[in-house]
């Protein structure tokens, strides 16, 4: 998948657990552990809301990767 993020290292420096995050931007601690892990990409409502709830811009937690195929 090529998006990546830093979601963990943000929630670490707030100081809370998925749980707790996951209700700061109204959704489920689920969310929240499949975000993380790279198995879910968020609307980009939520990940607004995310990066305002840590204070920074989207683009510091969220990272999108082109996939380059080799020797096409």
């Amino acid at each position: 998948m090529p998006l990546y993020n830093h979601l963990k290292e943000y929630r670490a420096r707030l100081g809370v657990n998925q749980q707790e995050m996951g209700a700061m931007v109204g959704t489920s601690r689920q969310t929240i552990s499949q975000i993380e892990q790279g198995d879910y990409s968020p609307s980009v409502t939520l990940a607004l809301k995310i990066a305002a709830k840590c204070g920074v811009k989207v683009e510091d937690i969220f990272e999108y990767k082109e996939e380059r195929l080799e020797d096409e």
